[in-house]
């Protein structure tokens, strides 16, 4: 029986420095989404979901909105539950 080369199907790549992202769609608009494993966190950010801050070396994810294309002003890291959870929470107060 012959081989059958096929190739496989990979999510498309976003921009050529948002890395590996996929599209998601909800009630607040469609929005790119990146994972960002523990090992490649090296900077602090604060999460918009819950206000806290995400420290080096935690998995979380980087989201912006699918009509943009991931410039630094759009992109936004959250807490990976704190993302799943964004529609069903109110916004936060943020801090100064």
């Amino acid at each position: 029986m012959p081989r059958r080369n096929r190739a496989r199907r990979i999510e498309p790549r976003v921009g050529s420095s948002a890395g590996w992202a996929r599209s998601e769609s909800g009630p607040d608009g469609d929005w790119v989404v990146r994972s960002v494993p523990g090992a490649q966190a090296t900077k602090t950010y604060r999460c918009p979901g819950c206000d806290h801050e995400i420290q080096p070396g935690v998995a979380h994810v980087v989201a912006w909105p699918a009509d943009e294309y991931g410039s630094v002003t759009d992109r936004r890291h959250w807490h990976r539950g704190c993302w799943q959870a964004r529609t069903r929470r109110g916004p936060t107060r943020r801090r100064w």
